[in-house]
């Protein structure tokens, strides 16, 4: 138990968060049992240190951070040590990458009964469901997801500002005057692009090569997080990059199944499940009609955030793919995006219908009252028209 408080110690001390995350707020910390998801690369251990780092003092051993990767956890489950440790004083326990403890979700159910007094943030990957597929936690667990770096965070840490972020309601009814509010601080199309291609991932501040990092990552994602926690036989690993990688390179649109199908040499429904397990894990989004869902073929897949593009095929990204691909993921964290009439129109949270246009062509189409245009190459906006970087700015 000490190496443990050693280890949290030592880890707390020298966590730097520079942008603090506004989850850290939504967050109902009074629950006993809260589950953070998120995609890796993500900064979920960075999460649990920081809220260790503002609740506790750094000696105050009511709170102890543990990684399930630990191989002492080989030996021993998550409930016993969790008595030992609230049997010592101990009140809050949080507990990184709780999937790779078998059976986690009966063991926390344990923690959770057999120690009232005892509090349990823990973290995953977006691929588990905490409550479809473990009705032990039913009932108990509150469930969060960490996100990526907002373009809102990303200037944030780039400049020193400090803009918070604003509602879609309010971006709507009030955009011009926000606008005069950011652009005298700071030139947002400066920072744009940047954020498009390396800003979503917090590890784009280490000294390492970012597209290497994101690809390392993001294969993580499916040897591990997918075949893991999905207990996918590692003979269709191959199968399952390759039809990430059809479907990155197709772009957005709608998938043609069959064909996909015989190309990885599969069934139309594993393709369906593999693109279901894509999406969980934050590398697709699938995009429907309104009224429709999976299992049903989606009318448009594409990548999870912007970033992906250039990590997969980065002499190809068409800048009217990546700006609808900003769009989707800006909206995705508190808003339902349906696929339009049209490929470049959205219909979010059916009623509201958008359009994503370059601003400098946008001059040719005809200004429709009943559509909202997010338009890019403009820093500016007017009536209907508003920037697309200032989506950015949701969360």
């Amino acid at each position: 138990m000490e190496a443990f408080f050693r280890t949290h110690r030592y880890l707390v001390e020298h966590t730097n968060a520079p942008v603090r995350r506004i989850l850290m707020d939504e967050i109902n910390w009074n629950d006993r049992l809260i589950g953070i998801k998120g995609t890796r690369g993500i900064g979920k251990t960075t999460f649990l240190l920081q809220y260790a780092k503002e609740k506790f003092d750094i000696q105050d051993r009511q709170c102890l951070y543990i990684n399930m990767n630990n191989f002492y956890f080989q030996e021993r489950g998550i409930a016993d040590f969790a008595g030992e440790f609230y049997h010592r004083g101990g009140r809050v326990l949080l507990v990184d990458q709780v999937f790779k403890q078998p059976n986690w979700s009966e063991e926390l159910r344990r923690c959770y009964d057999e120690h009232p007094g005892l509090k349990i943030v823990f973290t995953g990957s977006s691929v588990m469901r905490l409550k479809d597929e473990n009705p032990e936690l039913n009932g108990i667990v509150k469930s969060y997801n960490l996100r990526g770096f907002s373009f809102r965070e990303f200037i944030n840490l780039q400049t020193g500002n400090n803009f918070h972020p604003y509602t879609l309601e309010e971006i709507l009814a009030d955009h011009e005057h926000i606008i005069k509010e950011i652009l005298p601080k700071v030139s947002p199309n400066k920072y744009f692009q940047d954020y498009i291609h390396h800003g979503f991932y917090p590890f784009y501040q280490e000294q390492r090569n970012y597209s290497e990092n994101l690809l390392k990552t993001m294969n993580m994602m499916t040897e591990v997080d997918i075949l893991l926690i999905k207990q996918i036989e590692l003979k269709y690993l191959t199968k399952i990059k390759q039809l990430f990688y059809l479907l990155a390179e197709e772009g957005p649109k709608a998938p043609n199944v069959s064909q996909l199908a015989n190309k990885i040499e599969t069934s139309r429904a594993t393709v369906m499940n593999y693109v279901k397990y894509l999406t969980d894990a934050r590398l697709l989004n699938m995009i429907y009609p309104v009224g429709q869902d999976f299992p049903k073929k989606p009318a448009k897949i594409m990548l999870h955030n912007s970033n992906l593009l250039y990590a997969i095929y980065p002499i190809h990204v068409e800048k009217q793919n990546a700006m609808e691909t900003f769009f989707v993921n800006s909206l995705w964290k508190d808003h339902k995006v349906n696929q339009g009439s049209r490929d470049s129109l959205y219909m979010v949270d059916e009623r509201l219908k958008f359009r994503v246009c370059d601003a400098e062509a946008s001059g040719k189409t005809r200004n429709s009252p009943d559509t909202i245009y997010a338009r890019y190459n403009t820093e500016i906006g007017k009536d209907n028209q508003i920037p697309l970087w200032l989506l950015g700015f949701l969360y």
